[in-house]
């Protein structure tokens, strides 16, 4: 082989890259490369001869001084928004849709475009949800031109030839209608703000574990409104309830202090103080009952709405159910313009259950979705010209049962809903529910509406952004879009107002919370109560079971055996790593009873009979997966669309859990999945097989009690008491010097042979293990957690 071979085949070896061969690629063409969003709106903007000023209106912060009067120019045209309220992005790259988009709204004319012209495309679904009507427009102008194979290709990227053919259509429909864009009609950038489930988290504070953080509260997220309020010349701020239950601080108002006659709620003070134009109820305003309620709504110096629940007596709204705000817009030339803004609040209808004991015989609940319908025709008919909903209701899918707790996406699909505010899942929207039909995560909408779900506790701030157009004296929204903004962690930043409006209560609850009611000589954790016996839930089912024991006596069930149920309602998940119940060995105090038992529930008792306990535990059974035997990789056993609180522990019987068996039930509603699996094996009652037949008292909470659990749902009767679970493990606790926290083993989960069964929990549980042969830690992984095997 000569010489020049053998460098030319050791050129070529090394020109193998990664499994292929590498060819070197000539540069693009000049006409062949990407266009910017920036470059096509200065083409556009000199194209159309637009007015332009000095660029000194726009909020985009990533806008050089150069660009920025183009910018300027085509917002106030209507023609572009940002990626956000500071973020316009004017070097990224230019899809077909948004540049269509775009040359769209530069068209003057009354003309009506069908979605129906997006259907000689192939790829029609490609096409974004909230734009198609705008799409449809630049196709019916002949703006857009498709494929020779049928297709529109919409998301792909403009190339810098291309842009000059579509400014150079644009200039001639420009042409085609005079006036092409009206800068004579006043547009217009408007803007909500959001807050939903704080939870009287109004402080940066973790009443639980006793410190300040700088992840959730009140006192933070109003840092986020100030910015987002400075942004705009132009917006609202709304609520979305569940703000008076949650924390130590909620029940000190309602226990220790308990709000007076004309006293101002601290969660209300705290929205008086950052000007909230408006407020709807979420189903925890009811734990108190309705007189509370009342009392809470006065001190408010806002509308507080709802409009699906109904006095039971007359038949009439029992609350607020809309209000139409006058608001005076001004547009980007100073001038300002009349608009009337209607807003409609609903709740979940749950509250009939969760809340049953205060509120049966009193009200009734309507299904939200079917309100909302009923009554945007009336907030029209009063002259709003735009309509939001405030819906305390989680996002839902496109199957509506009536009276479901969760129609937000029932609710975007009426004909006269502009934007929603919602909220009830603890969730963030956009974000999570991706997979859920007709959702936009870009655009923040679902069927094309905007729609903000801001997560929990005040760690998000919802946007929805529009920019309005004012033609003819009616107004139109040219654009909207949802968008969330997380609080400011690294920081340790506060809203002033909200510290100063909430001092009084804060501090009054660290001094409640602080009261020692007794000693533990251990640890009470909840990092492994999904696994194993646990001190934790025991202590609280002993509790539960004390206090119905002594509100029994001389009732008709009195001499029925008595069950308590429990569950880690502390276990990571979607709230982080740092999220367990970890009270260590010494004094115990309320503040502890708020980390042993975290929700305000009140104590229920259920009567049923040995059949549907079975059925009770095989739901809470799917909180964990299906084991392989016969696989011999790692396999995690939990279940993580299983909430921890929905995994009941059973104390007074003795079972087994059998997870190489499927989950008889769905864990979000219950409804049956394998009529024939049977996770619960050897389920016994004072060592006998239970009998099916036999009646039991179980003590559980309201939650429970009131809802649609299987087993829980088949009750013969449930008892509700007034007194919360948390009060009743105090008064247990206070009643004994010391306890010696000890589990019974009345349960387990059986060994698999052959299969690695692992799961995940916080990383500061492998202190806890103890002597426990079950459980070995076997690595960190992330964000706090640990990986271990579960023998």
């Amino acid at each position: 082989m000569t010489i020049v071979k053998k460098i030319a085949i050791s050129l070529l070896a090394l020109l193998v890259v990664a499994g292929g061969l590498f060819i070197p690629q000539p540069a693009k063409a000049a006409n062949q490369q990407e266009a910017e969003r920036g470059e096509f709106i200065q083409k556009a903007v000199t194209a159309l001869n637009l007015p332009m000023g000095d660029g000194s209106s726009i909020t985009f912060k990533d806008v050089d001084k150069q660009l920025a009067p183009y910018v300027e120019a085509a917002v106030t045209a209507g023609l572009v928004h940002g990626r956000s309220a500071s973020v316009f992005d004017p070097h990224g790259p230019l899809t077909r849709e948004q540049a269509f988009v775009i040359a769209a709204r530069a068209a003057k004319t009354d003309n009506k475009y069908s979605l129906k012209l997006l259907d000689r495309f192939k790829d029609k679904r490609d096409f974004g949800a909230s734009l198609r009507p705008e799409m449809a427009k630049s196709i019916g102008l002949g703006i857009m031109k498709g494929y020779a194979d049928k297709t529109a290709k919409p998301k792909q990227l403009v190339m810098k030839n291309e842009m000059r053919a579509i400014v150079s259509r644009l200039v001639k429909m420009s042409q085609q209608y005079p006036g092409t864009p009206d800068s004579g009609d006043a547009t217009v950038a408007f803007r909500i703000m959001g807050t939903t489930d704080i939870h009287t988290n109004l402080m940066n504070y973790d009443y639980y574990q006793d410190k300040t953080i700088q992840d959730y509260g009140l006192a933070k997220t109003g840092v986020l409104i100030d910015e987002a309020r400075a942004e705009v010349k132009n917006s609202l701020l709304f609520d979305n309830g569940d703000l008076i239950q949650g924390t130590p601080l909620g029940s000190y108002k309602v226990k220790e202090s308990p709000l007076q006659k004309g006293e101002v709620h601290p969660t209300v003070a705290a929205l008086n103080a950052l000007d909230y134009d408006v407020m709807s109820l979420g189903n925890h305003e009811f734990n108190f009952g309705l007189d509370y309620l009342d009392n809470v709504i006065e001190g408010a110096d806002f509308p507080v709405l709802n409009a699906n629940i109904y006095d039971e007596k007359t038949g009439k709204n029992r609350f607020t159910p809309y209000v139409i705000l006058d608001k005076d817009l001004m547009d980007s030339k100073g001038k300002t313009h009349a608009i009337k803004i209607g807003v409609i609040g609903v709740v979940a209808p749950g509250i009939m259950r969760w809340d049953g004991a205060h509120l049966s015989g009193k009200v009734r609940a309507e299904d939200a979705a079917d309100t909302v319908e009923k009554f945007i025709p009336q907030v029209k008919k009063e002259g709003a010209d735009l309509v939001f909903v405030i819906a305390h209701s989680g996002i839902g899918d496109e199957h509506h049962e009536k009276n479901e707790d969760d129609v937000t996406w029932q609710i975007s699909a009426l004909d006269g809903v502009d934007g929603i505010l919602t909220g009830h899942n603890h969730a963030k929207f956009p974000g999570d529910y991706a997979d859920v039909k007709n959702t936009d995560m870009k655009q923040g909408t679902i069927n094309g509406t905007p729609v903000v779900m801001p997560d929990r506790f005040g760690t998000h701030l919802g946007l929805l952004d529009y920019e309005l157009k004012l033609a003819d004296g009616k107004w139109t929204v040219v654009s909207g879009k949802g968008s969330l903004r997380e609080v400011h962690k690294e920081s340790d930043e506060v809203n002033q107002k909200v510290v100063d409006a909430v001092k009084e209560a804060h501090e009054g609850t660290l001094g409640y919370i602080r009261t020692p009611v007794s000693k533990t000589t251990a640890p009470l954790t909840s990092y492994f109560g999904l696994v194993r016996d646990d001190s934790s839930i025991q202590i609280v089912t002993e509790a539960q079971k004390h206090y119905v024991k002594e509100h029994m006596k001389g009732t008709e069930y009195d001499k029925l055996p008595l069950l308590s149920a429990g569950s880690p309602l502390k276990f990571g998940g979607r709230y982080g790593s740092d999220y367990y119940t970890d009270i260590p060995a010494g004094d115990v105090s309320i503040k502890n009873m708020a980390d042993l038992y975290v929700y305000d529930n009140t104590v229920a008792a259920v009567v049923l009979q040995g059949r549907d306990i079975k059925e009770w535990l095989e739901m809470s059974a799917g909180a964990f997966r299906q084991v392989d035997p016969a696989k011999a990789e790692e396999q995690n056993i939990l279940n993580e669309n299983h909430r921890s609180y929905n995994f009941d522990v059973i104390d007074g019987l003795t079972y087994e859990i059998d997870l190489t068996e499927p989950a008889k039930y769905d864990s979000k509603e219950g409804k049956l999945l394998n009529e024939n699996a049977n996770r619960i094996k050897n389920l016994q009652y004072e060592d006998k097989p239970i009998d099916p037949d036999q009646e039991f008292v179980v003590v559980t909470n309201n939650y429970r009690g009131s809802g649609n659990f299987p087993g829980v749902r088949n009750a013969k009767d449930v008892i509700f008491y007034q007194d919360e679970n948390r009060e009743a493990i105090i008064d247990y606790l206070a009643d004994q010097e010391q306890i010696d926290p000890k589990v019974d083993n009345n349960w387990f989960i059986q060994p698999v042979d052959g299969a690695k069964m692992i799961f995940e929990t916080s990383v500061r549980g492998k202190e806890h293990i103890g002597n426990d042969p079950r459980i070995k830690f076997l690595e960190n992984t992330k964000d706090g957690y640990a990986k271990y095997e579960l023998k």
